[in-house]
């Protein structure tokens, strides 16, 4: 995969106010990381089913992994600050 190739080595899952990274039990804030690509996948047979690809990095450049959203699965269950971040559009 090329977001691996590129250090998106780790992965992320959403937790109520953080992501975090479960294989080195690392849990990011809003403030503490940057959403450098995002990627939308839509099944062709089901418009209603999205998917969204994060290849994040920590803003100290230390941690870069990938966290998969399903759309809007998690607006009950993370905070509104992350949920914010997390569907700003992309630059």
């Amino acid at each position: 995969m090329i977001l691996q190739k590129k250090g998106y080595t780790y992965n992320f899952n959403i937790k109520e106010d953080c992501i975090e990274c479960a294989e080195n039990q690392i849990q990011l804030q809003p403030e503490e990381f940057l959403i450098d690509e995002k990627h939308r996948f839509q099944e062709m047979s089901d418009v209603d089913n999205e998917s969204v690809l994060y290849a994040i990095s920590s803003k100290d450049g230390k941690l870069k992994g990938l966290l998969v959203n399903a759309y809007g699965i998690y607006a009950d269950y993370a905070s509104f600050k992350l949920v914010q971040k997390l569907n700003r559009p992309e630059k």
